[in-house]
């Protein structure tokens, strides 16, 4: 196979390319096929394409195709292009599968996804049981450093969402409410919802996008950077030092959180109440206070508790999960703040049913 004159990507040559491999067909096997380029030049990639195209023929047909034959430069350039991992493990050839292998790819990844979340919640248990006996390595910085952040720090947003709330619900009551006459019943639909569901959905929410990714994102780093190694060959347990001064802080400050989203929220629907429907402050006060017990504000508050653990085992167990480099740092926050909000919605949704089978 001889090449002459230019090769260049804007010298189009697919014809005189296609001529060429068309001739091989017809010529059949050989036992060999040896490169001519003393003629050629210049060249760029396209004559290295020609090339592989010709080995590649050589190697379908069982033809010795002759490297040594190629100038130096052809010869190394080609040696490079095989040095990809792709090329050398046969990871760009993607195998078809069916529907039901995909199914069963996905059910093996969900049982292995519960099978993780089981055993990372039993190392939380015997870790807590280490921290009663007194003989686990507890960070008392972190527990009141992550108090800190998921109380004055979380305030500003949490109060923010949970007004904005407060006021759509309102609104909403309203409309409904003025068609008959009774918009000062806006009062008790506003506490209702913020004491019994909204107030801990969303500050749980919050903290999860906030908190919970906070978290996946510093145990993840101290991942990557090989200080969880560096603890376990200190013989101190990352569980004990890392997740349960986490999980341990935002569980107690949950249920304040949600009881203050909870007052927020009411502030909002006042507002509501007072500017667009007229209704006095005493009326709104009187309302509010008879339509909500001490139930509805229990329920809220161990719901924010419940929430609060969630979000933590989420952001931690995402974090130890980690890959070694910086992009599984990125995955573990998102998937944190995923696993969070979804485990969120599906204990608020147990709880309830819970609530109405117990008559609650």
């Amino acid at each position: 196979m001889r090449f002459e004159g230019n090769w260049n990507v804007r010298d189009s040559r697919h014809g005189e390319i296609n001529a060429l491999f068309s001739e091989l067909d017809r010529e059949g096997p050989a036992d060999e096929l040896q490169v001519d380029m003393s003629n050629v030049g210049s060249w760029d990639t396209s004559l290295l394409i020609v090339v592989a195209r010709a080995e590649e023929w050589c190697r379908r047909h069982h033809v010795n195709f002759l490297r040594e034959s190629l100038p130096s430069n052809v010869a190394s350039l080609l040696a490079i292009s095989e040095e990809v991992p792709e090329r050398k493990t046969g990871r760009e050839t993607k195998k078809s599968s069916s529907i039901l292998a995909g199914l069963g790819r996905l059910t093996i990844g969900a049982g292995e996804g519960i099978r993780t979340a089981f055993e990372f919640t039993g190392e939380t248990v015997l870790s807590f049981g280490r921290i009663l006996r007194g003989k686990a390595a507890f960070d008392w910085r972190m527990f009141w450093l992550t108090m800190q952040e998921c109380s004055a720090q979380a305030l500003p947003i949490v109060g923010m969402i949970s007004f904005l709330t407060g006021l759509i619900f309102a609104f909403v009551g309203a409309i409904q409410l003025r068609q008959f006459g009774a918009g000062i019943y806006v009062a008790n639909l506003v506490a209702v919802a913020m004491a019994r569901e909204m107030g801990a959905i969303m500050t749980g929410i919050i903290m999860a996008g906030r908190t919970g990714a906070a978290f996946a994102a510093q145990i993840g780093s101290m991942k990557v950077s090989e200080e969880i190694d560096a603890l376990e060959t200190l013989a101190i347990s990352p569980m004990d030092f890392l997740v349960s001064p986490r999980l341990l802080a935002l569980s107690f400050m949950m249920p304040l959180l949600v009881l203050y989203s909870d007052l927020v929220g009411i502030l909002g629907g006042a507002f509501v109440g007072l500017s667009f429907l007229g209704i006095s402050w005493t009326q709104y006060w009187n309302q509010t206070i008879g339509s909500m017990g001490l139930v509805d504000i229990a329920t809220g508050l161990v719901k924010g508790a419940i929430f609060g653990v969630i979000v933590a085992m989420a952001g931690c167990e995402r974090g130890m999960k980690c890959g070694n480099n910086a992009a599984s740092v990125g995955n573990a926050a998102t998937s944190a703040v995923v696993l969070g909000i979804t485990w969120i919605v599906a204990s608020d949704a147990i709880i309830d049913v819970i609530q109405e089978v117990l008559n609650l």
